[in-house]
């Protein structure tokens, strides 16, 4: 863990919307919604993160990350616990430094927004970038299909970023990567990776027409090895497609994929956690380049 002086040496991007400063809501008051609590409880639901183009930020280490990375901030709301350390205290002077909105909310009416169960003290509503496949600039990808733990898509975004992936593509029936659990296991990834959420027609279609190769993760598929020592492969744009755990690949998709491709296991082992088969896929075909 970065310690505050960390914090203090990096480079902040300043946010360019304009803040609404907001008055502290007193213990007293705390039963009464403001604007910005009303507007953290409706972002948990997806339809409204999707339909404002916002999300909630929680927890220092993560707040830290979308100011790093130059994040659209719309206010937040801290909690007594944010100043009880040296860290928080630094993110707080932070926030004041870029003008950023924040409300001041009792304990309990802050554990009643938080997303987690020993919350640190601030909660942050954030305008992410919104990606375009026009933004991908190449190499190897990660294509998600169907995954519905929130927790697996944001590791899974963390992979692709932290194993140099030029993108991670979404397919529908996937969690939402704004979704605060995937936000959190991210570790601030989705505020640097491309991600772009799409439908199978037009990925299909946008694959054939950039000549991007597609690997399908199946159990049955060609070792992992023999794949990778192939002469063409080392030439390929190749995406790598990783389903649901239960239902795996859907066959729209795997009729369409070059190839399906399997990770070797030990005899007796079943299968491998989706975001850790897809750890291993995406190193051997970066490496393989």
């Amino acid at each position: 863990m970065r310690d505050s002086h960390a914090f203090r040496g990096r480079a902040l991007a300043k946010p360019t919307g304009q803040a609404i400063l907001l008055a502290p809501v007193t213990d007293t008051r705390e039963r009464i919604r403001s604007n910005l609590q009303s507007t953290v409880r409706d972002l948990q639901r997806r339809k409204a993160r999707g339909r404002r183009g916002l999300a909630v930020v929680e927890g220092v280490r993560l707040v830290e990350e979308a100011l790093v990375a130059g994040l659209e901030f719309k206010g937040a709301l801290v909690s007594p616990e944010l100043a009880r350390t040296t860290r928080g205290q630094a993110l707080t002077a932070e926030l004041a430094s870029h003008a950023i909105a924040v409300e001041e909310v009792g304990s309990r009416a802050f554990g009643e927004l938080a997303g987690t169960d020993t919350p640190q003290g601030i909660l942050a509503i954030v305008q992410p970038r919104m990606w375009a496949l026009t933004d991908i600039a190449g190499g190897p990808m990660l294509v998600v299909d169907g995954v519905q733990d929130p927790g697996n898509v944001g590791t899974l975004i963390r992979t692709a970023h932290a194993l140099g992936a030029s993108a991670s593509l979404l397919l529908r029936g996937t969690a939402d990567p704004m979704n605060p659990k995937a936000l959190r296991a991210a570790m601030g990834a989705t505020f640097r990776h491309p991600v772009v959420q799409l439908d199978d027609a037009p990925f299909i279609a946008w694959a054939r027409e950039h000549g991007v190769t597609l690997w399908a993760a199946a159990a049955d598929g060609v070792p992992l090895n023999r794949a990778i020592d192939s002469k063409t492969a080392r030439k390929e744009l190749i995406a790598v497609i990783v389903g649901n755990e239960g239902a795996g690949i859907r066959p729209q998709l795997n009729a369409v994929a070059a190839q399906r491709v399997a990770i070797p296991l030990a005899r007796g082992a079943e299968s491998l956690n989706v975001a850790v088969a897809a750890g291993i896929l995406l190193y051997e075909v970066v490496r393989g380049r």
